[in-house]
């Protein structure tokens, strides 16, 4: 048992999940968004969060009464029980962690190359990646309170160059440059930004996955989730304004790689580019610090109650970091194959399916865990239509993501179905 002052406090919750979501989105994808939603990116930023409150609230209701670093998989078992559904869940929800590290080392080159002044090739960028990865693997290695501390500290950093960049961006706005389109294409616009940045918000998710090492998380899960998507929620809709008001839509696009280091120019000059390029990087440190952590942290509840291979589980597990490693090994091979587009669009929908069977175990033990019915049945209903209208994104434009997502989920089923086939038959086996 860790003692209570090893343990992760509130603000420490809440610097973890607003670490992640904001360098999520913010700084990682804020370009591809600018392209999907134009003017209304700001509309899109406060729908995708309306979707995170709702899959907040069965978070917050379950995490603050079952306190395992499983998380939702934990929420999920309760509900329907352990199956190869469940099992299949389990190995996505690691692989979503997994690709999303993937997404923040892509981001995170994106800002550093141009920074320093380095030549921008696929190997300077696949080194940036391979160094920043192992460089976070080997801070987690050191346990939960490194994290937490460190995690902290950088997020208020980050929140303070993005604070400079608000204040003074809304001093310089031109107003026309945020008139949103409302028509049918402004509004088709919003639900598809929305639905793809479904993601910049999944790193409230993070609190539930650090449970066990949380004080008082029957208390403190529920409140970091909802301070830490509130507080979110509000940076993005900022952010997105001042960006759009100070820069053309087509400007934003063009420099994508490092979109809101260029949108700071100007209002701030070549100061406003290397201040924000260093925030970016910050802030996707970051995220990339608290995913690292939450993934390994999956890998090895997940093992431990059976739902992963052996070599992921370990009785002490800062002393034996197998899982670590290896989620940070892969991680590696997804930032080096794979576009941000791609990532993030597939991320997208393996996080809303997972949310999707949140909601319904929720509502099934909701009369022992709380919780009004009728919200979560109108809760799920939502999703389900995001997790259609990604889809439909998905087929519209990104042919290839929308192929890799059904893989992903098949490839998941089959896995966990092959992993009980073998675990049975050894149990068969050893019996006889």
């Amino acid at each position: 048992m860790k003692s209570v002052s090893k343990k992760i406090g509130l603000w420490e919750a809440v610097a973890m999940a607003v670490g992640t979501m904001i360098g999520a989105s913010i700084f990682s994808i804020f370009g591809l968004g600018a392209k999907i939603a134009g003017k209304n990116l700001p509309e899109a930023f406060l729908l995708s969060g309306v979707f995170a409150l709702i899959v907040g609230y069965s978070y917050a209701k379950l995490g603050s009464k079952i306190i395992s670093n499983a998380g939702p998989i934990a929420f999920i078992i309760k509900g329907i029980g352990d199956n190869v559904i469940t099992g299949a869940l389990s190995v996505l929800m690691w692989l979503s962690y997994v690709v999303s590290i993937s997404l923040f080392a892509k981001g995170f080159a994106g800002y550093f190359l141009p920074l320093v002044k380095l030549p921008v090739s696929s190997l300077s960028i696949g080194i940036t990646e391979v160094l920043l990865i192992t460089f976070f693997t080997a801070i987690n290695s050191f346990g939960s309170k490194a994290v937490g501390k460190l995690e902290f500290y950088i997020v208020l950093v980050k929140l303070s160059i993005l604070g400079l960049f608000i204040v003074l961006g809304f001093l310089y706005i031109v107003p026309g440059n945020l008139t949103p389109a409302i028509n049918t294409e402004g509004v088709h616009s919003i639900l598809n930004a929305a639905v793809v940045f479904f993601l910049s918000y999944m790193g409230f998710g993070l609190i539930t996955n650090a449970s066990e090492n949380m004080k008082n998380p029957g208390r403190n899960v529920p409140r970091a989730i909802y301070i830490s998507i509130v507080v979110v929620m509000f940076i993005y809709i900022s952010v997105s304004v001042v960006a759009i008001g100070n820069l053309s839509i087509a400007e934003i696009i063009k420099a994508k790689e490092n979109a809101l280091a260029v949108a700071s120019k100007p209002f701030l000059g070549n100061f406003g580019f290397v201040l924000i390029s260093i925030g970016a990087l910050f802030s996707i440190s970051s995220a990339m610090n608290a995913t690292i952590y939450g993934g390994a942290n999956i890998s090895y509840s997940l093992a431990k109650d059976g739902e992963l291979p052996e070599f992921f589980e370990r009785k002490t597990w800062f002393k034996s970091t197998e899982g670590l490693y290896i989620t940070a090994g892969l991680s590696i091979l997804f930032a080096l194959l794979f576009n941000i587009g791609a990532i993030a669009s597939i991320t997208s929908a393996i996080f809303t399916i997972i949310y999707i069977f949140v909601l319904i175990s929720h509502y099934r033990v909701a009369h022992v865990y709380g919780g009004k019915r009728w919200v979560l049945l109108m809760n799920t209903g939502v999703l389900i239509l995001v997790f259609i209208a990604l889809s439909y994104y998905q087929w519209q434009t990104q042919r290839g993501a929308f192929y890799g997502t059904i893989i992903t989920f098949a490839g998941a089923v089959l896995v966990e179905y092959i992993y009980r086939y073998i675990k049975k038959e050894r149990t068969f086996v050893e019996k006889n």
